[in-house]
């Protein structure tokens, strides 16, 4: 029988055999059964329980974990081996990169492919200061300053951030921005309930508005709605044709809905777009 044992996984990743199990319950693990019931785990499997690892030590949750590599093997299009991928932890997101992009595996939103971690540990600091200033003449901002202090606290301080975008919706209840950015860090959050009445409402006041689309077909497939995110998805490409991200999740929907052709039409299209933007 090929594959590797469980005791072969454990002394290669380092891993007890409880935790191997867990995460084969997980569901992202897809091992074989030998003739006596024992599970034999393809390289692949190794690949993503090493990711695993990688990010627990990385102090990413362990929810986050599993939820990530379960998705990330659903969007891997076919023939596709995992052991071209990286996958890494960047602040408290997982992000994988192969080639030529780089995306998180829970939204399937792509990413610039640099190190904002580090970058996002130096601002925290001064956004806690100002979140704190703030805080004492909160009764003199408007909307747009509790909108800006929200864009600030995001880097270091998420609950806060939340607070301060429904500070602005509550003095601005049309503040189509102040929505997508709740409802961005709702989904993050595992609200996509709650964020869903965001998006919509910022698409309702700004039709055209191509972010809140976008960040709406993500929110419909945390909520296991593939066919309406493939809706939400396509008006984002109709307000604005230039949405690479856009493009490039449908063409995912599609591959797993069985649609190669549409598939390959968009995934074509992002291709295009994102060498394009590239270009100088």
């Amino acid at each position: 029988m090929t594959g590797y044992t469980t005791e072969e996984v454990a002394r290669l990743l380092g891993l007890s055999p409880a935790q191997i199990r867990s995460y084969t319950r997980a569901g992202f693990l897809s091992p074989a059964r030998g003739a006596r019931g024992n599970l034999r785990f393809a390289f692949q499997d190794l690949v993503l329980l090493k990711a695993a690892k990688g990010l627990l030590a990385a102090r990413i949750p362990a929810a986050k974990i599993r939820r990530s590599l379960r998705r990330l093997k659903q969007q891997l299009p076919r023939g596709r081996a995992l052991s071209e991928l990286r996958i890494t932890a960047e602040g408290h997101r997982v992000v994988a990169r192969d080639e030529a992009i780089a995306w998180h595996p829970e939204s399937g939103q792509l990413v610039l492919d640099f190190d904002v971690a580090t970058l996002a540990q130096r601002a925290a600091p001064l956004a806690r200061r100002r979140a704190a200033a703030a805080r004492r003449v909160e009764e003199d901002l408007d909307a747009e300053q509790w909108f800006a202090l929200g864009l600030e606290l995001e880097v270091s301080e998420a609950d806060e951030a939340r607070d301060a975008y429904r500070r602005a919706l509550e003095l601005d209840p049309h503040h189509a921005d102040a929505h997508v950015n709740l409802g961005r860090l709702l989904v993050e959050a595992d609200r996509a309930e709650e964020a869903e009445t965001h998006f919509r409402a910022a698409v309702a006041d700004h039709p055209g508005h191509a972010t809140a689309w976008f960040n709406l077909g993500i929110a419909l497939e945390d909520r296991r709605r593939p066919n309406d995110a493939v809706k939400a998805y396509e008006q984002a490409i109709v307000a604005d044709r230039r949405l690479a991200d856009a493009y490039f999740n449908l063409a995912r929907l599609y591959e797993e809905a069985g649609k190669k052709a549409a598939a390959l039409r968009h995934l074509s299209i992002y291709r295009r777009l994102t060498v394009d933007d590239r270009q100088p």
